[in-house]
């Protein structure tokens, strides 16, 4: 009696040791197609044109599109640089900001200039005016070192009439 007690005991200890082990296997298959991405190293690099992120190892991103835009999943997304173009109709002229987003300089390019008499106002999220110049010829650089990484809006106005601007841009400090 006693040794059938002992093999019971012992096919029940190899049952579940085989249950648990084929659950820690499954979990463990769960765990590993959970995960997406893989990073073996990465890092910011400055120098004198900006900073760079980079990422080395990531084997996946996902993109979602809808009605209302696109958005990219993934551990490093690329960071695309664009320029503002507008014309207006009235000066004939073509208005350009770049780079945007900037660190410290941004240049405004007006093609057809022919001193218009136009003014430049930058302003921070709050609505608070915090450079102003004026703008002299087809090209007109302003410095934004000394403004903290935030989001701006550049208006172009009439010098002699501030109020009615041109065109404003909204502008990117890292």
């Amino acid at each position: 009696m006693k040794h059938k007690h002992n093999l019971k005991s012992k096919r029940l200890k190899t049952k579940l040791l085989g249950e648990v082990l084929f659950l820690a296997f499954a979990f463990s298959l769960s765990t590993l197609s959970a995960q997406q991405a893989i990073i073996v190293t990465g890092g910011d690099v400055s120098g004198s044109g900006g900073t760079v992120a980079y990422s080395i190892g990531q084997i996946d991103y996902t993109t979602n599109t809808s009605d209302s835009g696109t958005i990219s999943q993934g551990v490093q997304q690329a960071f695309e640089i664009y320029t503002l173009d507008v014309k207006d109709p009235e000066l004939n002229i073509s208005l350009s900001v770049f780079p945007n987003p900037t660190t410290n300089n941004l240049t405004l390019q007006i093609q057809n200039y022919k001193e218009e008499g136009l003014a430049y106002q930058l302003y921070d999220l709050q609505g608070k005016m915090v450079k102003t110049g004026a703008i002299s010829g087809a090209e007109t650089h302003i410095s934004l070192g000394n403004l903290s990484s935030a989001t701006y809006f550049l208006k172009v106005v009439e010098e002699n009439n501030p109020s009615a601007y041109k065109q404003s841009f909204k502008i990117i400090k890292n």
